[in-house]
């Protein structure tokens, strides 16, 4: 059995890009452990926050009631304020994961690594899907992290797979359903959405875990403008959105794998 350590860049992150192998890998009897880079205290604002609660300590409390939903055993935080999307003025602020110094972040990331004794580290690609400051700073603490650990762990990095999702888009607006969204458009950072099939290495199959999915999204409800598109969707077409997850592995040679990276080799 091993020690699996997911870094996320906000509370629900996880909900949407890993959960079910999160939720897989713990049903198989693996330590699963999640850390988030940002305490995500510029996301929505929950409309039932009640006097002298926070942003914070209310997104921590969904975020351990996702790892319920998980499995995950330990929830952990780096401690870095969220630097909101590019070009917000919080990108500036003094304790933005964006800015923090690589090897301060890397080494708070190798330290619970190392009380772990972690054998896989989870991360992002190389724009973090989408661009967003904090994904893509999330990238390069992972490989950073992976090089102080005492014990250099089996690196992985969490993508979208980008032709799928134009596959996805087409089928929809084939039946009639209206999608304005393309994810071959420029995203945050001026980059099109995730990673090109033919560049990816895993596909990962959790469509028996969709529901799990969507248990974990709920659990990050005060995320309403995402969350809820998400949990409206018909059953059919979440799962056909959420069913499989996608992963490159720095280092292996081409070719998708249509398998599970924990399985022995």
């Amino acid at each position: 059995m091993a020690t699996v350590v997911y870094l996320h860049a906000h509370p629900d992150d996880e909900a949407s890009q890993t959960s079910g192998s999160m939720a897989r890998a713990s049903r198989e009897g693996h330590r699963v452990v999640v850390v988030y880079g940002t305490n995500g205290d510029h996301g929505e604002v929950p409309a039932d926050l009640a006097p002298g609660d926070t942003v914070v300590t209310y997104r921590r409390r969904e975020a351990e009631a996702s790892a319920q939903v998980t499995g995950t055993a330990r929830v952990a935080w780096l401690g870095y304020a969220d630097s909101g999307m590019s070009g917000w003025e919080q990108n500036s602020a003094a304790d933005a994961f964006a800015l923090a110094d690589l090897d301060e972040a890397a080494g708070r990331l190798a330290a619970i690594l190392d009380e772990e004794d972690a054998a896989v580290l989870v991360g992002y690609d190389w724009h973090g899907g989408y661009g967003h400051p904090d994904h893509v700073k999330v990238h390069h603490v992972a490989h950073r992290a992976a090089e102080l650990a005492a014990r250099r762990p089996r690196l992985l990095e969490s993508t979208m797979n980008r032709d799928h999702m134009r596959r996805q888009f087409a089928a929809a607006r084939e039946a009639g359903m209206p999608m304005d969204w393309d994810p071959d458009q420029p995203m945050d950072d001026g980059n099109p959405f995730g990673t090109p099939e033919a560049e990816i290495h895993w596909r990962v199959d959790v469509s028996d875990l969709v529901e799990t999915k969507r248990a974990a999204l709920a659990c990050h409800r005060s995320q309403a403008t995402d969350i809820e598109m998400f949990l409206a969707m018909p059953v059919e077409v979440f799962a056909a959105g959420f069913g499989q997850e996608w992963y490159l592995e720095p280092g292996r040679p081409p070719g998708l794998v249509d398998g599970w990276w924990l399985d022995p080799a």
